[in-house]
């Protein structure tokens, strides 16, 4: 009986030396990261804006008192931390005023879509169905309107401040303003994702108005990057080009890399 036993013995020692020598020949990498976890509510529809804040519960109502006009939504952990930023703006003199927020699949299409048509003249006073070329046309609208599907005014986490215009935030009051926010914005969360792009980012030009509440945008420009592709976006006039302007890295990831 013991003698048939040594033969086991035998056997378990050299698996547990081979083992141990696998263990120190095995590549650190080769274990695989976990992956990153997100919030039930974060999903291809809701980032791709097919949803309806008022509705949703993890959108609320912005007082009349903090925005241009009312009926405009907020996720509820961004409009905390506007509230928060509101109040320390206020007592160094500056006002804050809430000129756009939330807008879902079926907003951006309409403002997409006119602008497509001419319906709506661009910021430079030209009319984008005078541009034959599908793709030039996308272009110069993408130039500071997002494609439905693809704005981060879907997500409840980026807000227009005061002025569509950077002339605004480059003297006087606008200014001081612009100074206070890129100076003490991100004490509050909040960062300037459409920046100059001496960075060598792509996509949007400047827009000093546009500002992101990074702990919940961070997450979902994280899911974009992971979840979405541009064969996705779809659903309105000239979707036919989000492939070749490449939606998804020039403008959707395109973005200040502080703001990631």
């Amino acid at each position: 009986m013991t003698s048939s036993l040594i033969p086991i013995r035998s056997l378990l020692f050299i698996l547990i030396l081979c083992s141990c020598d696998m263990q120190k020949k095995m590549p650190v990498d080769v274990v695989s990261p976990v992956p990153e976890q997100y919030p039930s509510w974060i999903t291809q529809d809701f980032v791709m804006g097919h949803f309806d804040p008022a509705k949703h519960p993890e959108f609320v109502v912005i007082d009349k008192k903090y925005a241009d006009r009312e009926g405009l939504f907020l996720h509820r952990d961004t409009y905390r931390a506007f509230l928060r930023m509101w109040e320390a703006a206020g007592q160094e003199g500056h006002q804050l005023v809430i000129r756009s927020a939330t807008r879902n699949f079926d907003y951006q299409k309409r403002l997409w879509d006119q602008k497509w048509s001419g319906l709506t003249i661009l910021s430079d006073g030209t009319s984008a169905n005078e541009i034959p070329d599908p793709e030039i046309r996308a272009r110069k609208i993408l130039l500071y309107s997002s494609m439905p599907g693809t704005s981060r005014h879907h997500w409840g986490t980026d807000i227009d401040l005061n002025s569509f215009n950077n002339e605004y935030f480059e003297t006087g009051a606008g200014e001081k303003l612009y100074q206070w926010l890129t100076e003490h914005g991100a004490s509050f969360g909040f960062c300037q994702p459409y920046t100059d792009k001496s960075s060598g980012r792509t996509g949007y030009e400047e827009e000093k108005w546009h500002w992101s509440y990074i702990p919940l945008s961070g997450k979902l420009t994280s899911y974009c990057r992971d979840y979405i592709s541009n064969d996705l976006i779809s659903g309105f006039k000239g979707s036919e080009v989000a492939q070749k302007v490449d939606m998804l890295m020039n403008y959707i990831l395109g973005i200040n890399p502080e703001c990631l």
